[in-house]
């Protein structure tokens, strides 16, 4: 989905990753069709550190993604479809257990629907997961906040960045008021925020950024992500963009974790750079307010 990826490059990057300390791992039944749960599982059989996984049940092939908002759990998430997929997560990753098990995407009326909620908790009861966890979808993340006031979620994972800063008004004072844990993924906005991309930027065919950033969607992004430079040179310069990119979510009192791509041992070293504990300041992040840009790159391209 990201380009052509070798399993020993992987493998070496996950072994270079926990050998610097990370110990949470976040992936996907839908990453290759299973195959990213197997990778892990075969680097973690060979390691000895406590570590914690996440990884996410797409819903019933054939249902739109993402759902409509007023779309039935019972159809995308059938209670023993979660339970199946659940146990062949298991096998993939050669666990016993799987620390949070999230829902891939979410619609708004899942919140009152219980049979989803009834097949999560048998399998926290039998030790099979160990929190129930949502992928919210990309322009919606706030959907979800019905099943935290019912005490039904456990951990929401959310796209939040430099440019998506929307769940700091909605969703991040209700996980923070309720104690629930916040995995932000796509720190970078698809890479964007490393600063690497230029106007002669290409994707390979396969590539999901070939879409993402089509048309005058990666020139836009250039040019913002080049004043996000001149302030971030100002502030630190002698940080990185991805290091700075990274810092600006950990900065959050309600982020628990940022899971950034790791694709080779140079990508492992940028990104635990950002891993010290150190924020931004109050002051700097009141800077980067301005850079704040909803958009939904995957439906639609902006005008020049």
């Amino acid at each position: 989905m990201w380009g052509p990826q070798d399993d020993k490059e992987s493998e070496k990057a996950l072994h270079k990753a926990l050998d610097c300390g990370i110990n949470f791992i976040d992936t996907a039944q839908g990453y290759g069709k299973g195959h990213s749960e197997s990778i892990i599982g075969k680097v973690l059989k060979e390691r000895n550190d406590e570590i914690y996984v996440a990884t996410k049940i797409p819903p019933v092939e054939g249902n739109q993604w993402p759902p409509d908002e007023d779309a039935d759990a019972h159809v995308y998430f059938p209670k023993e479809y979660i339970k199946k997929q659940c146990e062949s997560s298991l096998r993939r990753l050669q666990r016993d257990h799987i620390d949070i098990y999230q829902f891939h995407t979410w619609a708004t009326a899942f919140n009152m629907h219980d049979e989803w909620f009834e097949a999560m908790s048998e399998l926290k009861q039998q030790g099979k997961i160990r929190a129930i966890g949502v992928s919210v979808p990309d322009t919606t993340p706030d959907n979800v906040i019905g099943s935290l006031a019912l005490a039904k979620v456990d951990a929401v994972q959310v796209i939040y960045n430099i440019f998506e800063q929307y769940p700091e008004w909605n969703l991040f004072p209700v996980c923070e008021r309720l104690g629930i844990g916040v995995i932000v993924r796509v720190p970078f906005d698809e890479g964007a925020l490393t600063g690497k991309f230029t106007i002669d930027t290409t994707f390979p065919d396969g590539d999901v950024r070939r879409h993402y950033f089509r048309g005058n969607n990666l020139p836009e992004v250039i040019k913002k992500v080049a004043q996000i430079r001149e302030k971030k040179d100002a502030l630190h310069p002698d940080m990185s963009m991805a290091e700075f990119a990274l810092r600006f979510c950990l900065s959050h009192p309600a982020v628990s974790t940022v899971i950034p791509g790791m694709r080779n041992d140079r990508q492992v070293m940028m990104n635990v750079t950002a891993s010290d504990g150190n924020r931004l300041s109050p002051e700097g992040l009141q800077e980067l307010k301005k850079f704040a840009w909803r958009k939904d790159f995957w439906h639609e391209e902006v005008s020049g």
